[in-house]
């Protein structure tokens, strides 16, 4: 089997320091030292299609930029990236999603892919004038996508549903080809939504046994449907040439965090109702409690597998921490337990995406994980250097 890659667009900003920001985070928390332009991040999404990335994933949140309105402006700075676009349902309507979509896939075909976010805080989510519970933004996210799959099928849809009413909604015109839908979701509610209409099922990083499980639950669910699932994960990386290196990153990343910093952010993270919000805080609150998470080394939940992205970033909270060739077999390890899709970032994310695609991609490439073609121009030609040799 081969993997897909996928990068990450931080639409809140950049630095050389964990930034925190992501599920938990309060509108205007996340400090940043580079702004996120869409010439900034463009310079990202060209990179990542030229080391051959099927994709970029656009986080949502009061926290970040709009998603759909980046996606559409970066569309024009690349060819075949394509954009998977984190969106909430029930903030608008499902015929107008649906009709998004369609827009965007006519005027770049195949290159929209759909993350479903149904929201882990209740507090952000009254902010946008949701007033749901949890189980309620499932409910009504099962309605909503319903409605959505529908009309992408060319149907005219009328649905009196529990949160969910239309009357005759119906396309112009179905996307061609109909947009892949991600969708990620820890607890017991988000199971059957995920089983019922995700393409591709995420999780974020954890240990590679507890994520086989987390596998084996969706797709047994699925199977009851009648339906195929692929399954994608969430990861930050910090790959260097030497273990060493890697790991002295990882140092310098938390050395710039202070008791304060940490105690402040997980308190704000504290407040999640996200089911893997929780997992994640689970997977370093004993290190973080006494103190010993001043040493990277510490946080290492299973190996090359480091928590300490999540001491003040909510949402995904590990990173691959290793050689090259060390991060190349985790990401092995996660794909022999039957994820097919990868969704990566580092800080700063312009730069860790040259030290991925250069250090890992070849050896993921030796290997027969990774197929995808890249796109490089040809050499330069500089004369005098010839005429020097």
């Amino acid at each position: 089997m081969t993997i897909q890659l996928h990068w990450f667009l931080p639409t809140y900003g950049d630095s050389r320091l964990i930034v925190g920001g992501g599920h938990g985070t309060p509108a205007g928390a996340a400090h940043s030292d580079r702004d996120a332009s869409i010439d900034y991040l463009a310079s990202i999404v060209r990179a990542a299609e030229s080391f051959g990335f099927t994709g970029a994933l656009i986080p949502t949140g009061a926290w970040c930029e709009d998603a759909f309105i980046t996606a559409a402006l970066l569309a024009r700075e690349t060819t075949s990236l394509a954009f998977l676009v984190a969106f909430r349902p029930g903030l608008v309507s499902p015929t107008l999603s649906a009709q998004m979509a369609a827009t965007f896939a006519r005027h770049a075909p195949g290159r929209i892919l759909l993350n479903v976010v149904v929201g882990g805080e209740a507090h952000e989510q009254r902010a946008f004038g949701d007033h749901l519970d949890k189980d309620g933004r499932y409910r009504r996210c099962d309605e909503f996508l319903d409605v959505v799959r529908r009309l992408w099928a060319g149907e005219t849809v009328s649905l009196q549903g529990e949160h969910i009413h239309v009357e005759e909604a119906s396309l112009a015109g179905p996307p061609n080809p109909v947009p892949p839908l991600y969708f990620g979701g820890s607890s017991a509610a988000a199971g059957p939504v995920a089983a019922r209409h995700a393409d591709v099922y995420l999780t974020w990083g954890e240990p590679p046994e507890a994520v086989r499980q987390k596998i084996e639950w969706i797709r047994g669910l699925a199977d009851a449907q009648g339906r195929p699932v692929r399954f994608g994960i969430r990861l930050h990386t910090i790959s260097r040439d030497s273990a060493d290196a890697a790991w002295a990153e990882a140092d310098r990343l938390v050395g710039a965090l202070d008791e304060e910093t940490v105690r402040s952010a997980q308190q704000g993270l504290h407040r999640s109702e996200s089911e893997g919000q929780k997992r994640m805080l689970a997977l370093h609150e004993q290190h973080r409690s006494n103190g010993s998470w001043h040493d990277a080394r510490t946080l290492e939940v299973a190996p090359n597998l480091w928590a300490g992205v999540g001491l003040v970033r909510g949402g995904a909270g590990t990173a691959l921490v290793g050689s090259h060739r060390e991060v190349a077999d985790r990401i092995a390890e996660y794909a022999e337990v039957g994820i097919d899709e990868f969704i990566f970032s580092g800080y700063p994310h312009l730069e860790e995406l040259y030290w991925f695609g250069e250090g890992v991609i070849p050896i993921l490439r030796d290997r027969g994980l990774f197929a995808a073609q890249t796109h490089t121009a040809a050499p330069a030609a500089i004369p005098f250097v010839g005429a020097a040799r």
